[in-house]
């Protein structure tokens, strides 16, 4: 423990393997607090963007080789271990955030401990994933075994901090249900457009997703397939081989595209679609809102608390192509008619900027930190 005015910190962080929302939150983390020190089950430099490569990075296991990556993969019921293993005597914060092991570290009585969940692990709770390993039937009762013990170490890990805050409503409620815990909401920082246009917009709708079976980008190009409406589907995963197949004329895959592009398709499309069941957040439905555009989305999990119906967009109930395609055709319906103000929308988004995470961050660390000093 440091006896300095300023608290030593530590971010703790699942594994630097891609670059996703995760890592955007952590890059968010270190605007807060600079000077933090990461620690992570394993890191991959090569995924590693260049602010968290700034910040020193503490891994259990340096993933630097194609045959640690796999075993890493493999044997990722181990990862307690690892976590429990780091000696974090010399902070004063420790700040974890992730869906599974983070939370697990074991901290001293005179340090806080801070833990931000995203989702309690949705392969350990019934919820889908993108995995396929555990549709296969030869593992299912070895892996009913692991999760067993698994959920119990979960469960106590998830006690282990002194404080609990979650991305959204949708996680709270999982948080209470799983754990018995109460938490604090405090939503992800969402970057915001600052380039909104109003020109006129296109005549096609747009999805972007990571392209794996739970995401239900199967459903939503098949329900194109029934009606006379253009789709674009942004996005790379285990199921493009199969979606291109599925897709007829009117819909195109258009695969991994640049930030730049993905701005100027948010720009020049006619609404947005997220056709995912149960999502954790959403963070693409913000972004789509902070262009000025309503989105079509399941009445579920994190989306619920930014879409406004009516206002901002729509929902729909039932997940399969013929519903979905009537769901789509009275959006289209309602845009043409100019239900939505692209102004509201942008508004709607303003509630999940950057900044106010980090403000709302910061304010309550720090609360938490004074009064623990008191």
């Amino acid at each position: 423990m440091q006896n300095t005015n300023k608290p030593k910190i530590a971010i703790i962080h699942d594994q630097l393997t891609q670059y996703g929302g995760a890592e955007k939150t952590l890059e968010a983390l270190l605007d807060i607090f600079p000077d933090a020190e990461i620690i992570t089950g394993y890191s991959d430099p090569v995924n590693i963007s260049q602010k968290i490569l700034a910040a020193k990075i503490i891994p259990g296991i340096s993933a630097t080789n194609s045959w640690v990556k796999k075993m890493c993969r493999q044997l990722v019921f181990l990862m307690p271990i690892v976590f429990e293993s780091f000696d974090l005597r010399k902070y004063d914060i420790l700040i974890s955030e992730g869906t599974a092991w983070p939370k697990g570290v074991i901290t001293s009585p005179n340090q806080l401990h801070i833990t931000y969940v995203y989702t309690p692990p949705r392969f350990l709770y019934g919820y889908a994933t993108e995995g396929q390993k555990r549709d296969k039937w030869y593992l299912k009762p070895f892996l009913r075994v692991i999760d067993h013990f698994l959920r119990i170490w979960d469960y106590t890990a998830a006690h282990r901090p002194d404080f609990v805050l979650v991305i959204s409503e949708e996680i709270k409620k999982r948080v209470k249900k799983f754990y018995g815990r109460e938490s604090t909401i405090i939503y992800p920082p969402v970057e915001l457009v600052t380039n909104y246009s109003d020109a006129k917009s296109e005549d096609f709708f747009l999805c972007i997703s990571r392209l794996a079976a739970y995401k239900n980008i199967d459903v939503l190009i098949s329900a194109f397939n029934l009606i006379n409406l253009k789709l674009k589907v942004v996005g790379t995963g285990k199921e493009m081989e199969k979606l291109k197949r599925l897709a007829k004329e009117n819909v195109e895959l258009l695969g991994f595209v640049s930030e730049e592009t993905k701005n100027s398709l948010l720009t020049e499309c006619k609404g947005f679609i997220f056709p995912t069941d149960y999502e954790d957040f959403g963070i693409v439905v913000v972004e789509a809102l902070a262009h000025g555009k309503p989105v079509l989305c399941h009445r579920s999990g994190g989306p619920l608390e930014i879409v406004q119906a009516g206002k901002t967009g729509m929902f729909f109930d039932t997940v399969n192509p013929e519903s979905l395609a009537n769901s789509i055709m009275s959006f289209d319906t309602e845009i043409n008619a100019g239900k939505f103000d692209p102004q509201r929308c942008i508004l709607s988004a303003n509630r999940f900027s950057a900044e106010r995470f980090k403000a709302e961050f910061y304010n309550f660390v720090m609360d938490k930190w004074e009064a623990k000093r008191a």
